[in-house]
């Protein structure tokens, strides 16, 4: 048993799940780019123009959301390669094995805690 074992890229082992497909493309873009854009444009906006970016706010705009285009082309890359569930954790399992597919499990979920707990 090796922590550095890979799990098989088959679509055809992940197709059983008995779940019927009923959302559309347009459905998971526009679900794609909500979990790309997420709640914290809304919040750092102002904290942004006024500390870090200034005036060039809007150029800084259009940098981060091609930084966020690229990263959701890479994500889609890997699931129309992989297949199966997605996810960091599992794209990591598939191409880096399970040791280090372990640490990016435990990074996602030490990652999903409050910031400012009280």
């Amino acid at each position: 048993m090796s922590l550095l074992r890979t799990k098989p890229i088959n679509a055809d082992m992940y197709c059983d799940t008995g779940l019927r497909r009923c959302l559309t493309a347009f459905d998971l873009t526009l679900l794609g780019i909500g979990a790309i854009i997420g709640a914290g444009i809304f919040v750092l906006t102002g904290i942004a123009a006024a500390t870090k970016a200034g005036p060039a706010i809007v150029l800084s705009f259009v940098v981060s959301g091609f930084a966020c285009a690229f990263s959701a082309l890479a994500y889609a890359e890997l699931a129309s390669s992989i297949g199966g569930c997605g996810s960091a954790y599992g794209y990591a399992y598939a191409g880096l094995g399970e040791l280090v597919a372990w640490i990016i499990g435990w990074d996602l979920i030490l990652g999903a805690r409050p910031s400012n707990p009280q």
